[in-house]
């Protein structure tokens, strides 16, 4: 992305959490530690199954006396159902957002410039904490995008070009209701993502995730695959050597597949051509998973 190019995502969604209550309540249900959130930090975070399951995952902010809450915008309504099953008598109201405000994405020089520039100043702006790779993230009022646009020299680009270098680095966004109580929430690499907190208390899914991590019994991941021929399906079984070592979880538009890591060890297929279904493909293992 180029210094004055900006990503509009207009798929994105919000839900504002209000009551003096939010953040205890917030607390024992999300991965993260809310007491991390300030102005102008934003954290990355997830909801489990208390099996320790994959649910959503979504950022949250703090903007004044109130949460904000980004995430897929088809999974707002389902996400706003989860939190107000959890509620029980919490003093807190869910609103969703998703016509108030939208995201932009912008590199991380030009973030820089708007940080401290005094123009037309968006809700919010941080660097993506997933990975600074991603870029920038700019929140922003709908009814002052075209100001801010204007005032910073941007110029919009088709989004695509965003989705497809966070499918280089691994790092799935589009299609994740397909992971949905499929997987468990580690094996979506939150903790690799700064996703999970292991020294904050308890949330629901704690139990199986800590587990999984102190005792070293992660076997799976998701990762990225390439197409070399035919058509990858969603469900299609992947194999090394006649051996079974992953399933395609989600084919389209950019397709990640559940992967074993250890036995056999991932070095000895990363990389090469493997069946899957009745294609051909390659799984690709990012630098920054250990």
């Amino acid at each position: 992305m180029e210094i004055n190019e900006t990503t509009v995502l207009d798929d994105r969604g919000f839900i504002e959490i209000n009551g003096n209550e939010t953040q205890n309540f917030l607390q024992n249900i999300v991965t993260n530690d809310i007491q991390k959130l300030k102005e102008d930090l934003t954290i990355f975070s997830s909801i489990f199954t208390p099996q320790g399951k994959y649910l959503y995952d979504f950022f949250i902010s703090k903007i004044e006396n109130k949460y904000l809450l980004e995430c897929e915008k088809e999974i707002v309504t389902e996400i706003i159902k989860t939190l107000n099953f959890y509620k029980l008598r919490s003093k807190i109201d869910l609103v969703d957002a998703s016509k108030k405000y939208t995201t932009l994405v912008v590199n991380l020089e030009k973030f820089k410039e708007i940080k401290k520039n005094e123009k037309i100043k968006p809700v919010l702006i941080y660097v993506d904490p997933r990975n600074e790779k991603l870029g920038a993230k700019i929140i922003v009022e709908n009814t002052k995008i075209e100001s801010l646009v204007k005032n910073h020299n941007l110029k919009k680009i088709d989004k695509k070009k965003y989705y497809e270098n966070s499918f280089a680095l691994g790092i799935p966004q589009i299609n994740l209701w397909k992971l949905k109580d499929k997987i468990f929430g580690i094996e979506n690499n939150l903790d690799e993502l700064g996703g999970i907190d292991f020294k904050k208390g308890c949330y629901i899914g704690q139990e199986n995730t800590s587990r999984i991590k102190l005792r070293k019994k992660l076997r799976r991941r998701i990762l990225p695959i390439n197409k070399v021929s035919g058509e990858i399906k969603e469900n299609d079984v992947i194999k090394y050597k006649n051996n079974e070592v992953g399933k395609v979880m989600i084919d389209k538009p950019f397709p990640f597949a559940l992967i074993k890591v250890v036995d056999p060890d991932i070095k000895e297929f990363n990389n090469i051509e493997l069946e899957c279904g009745k294609s051909k493909i390659k799984i690709i293992k990012p630098d920054w998973i250990a």
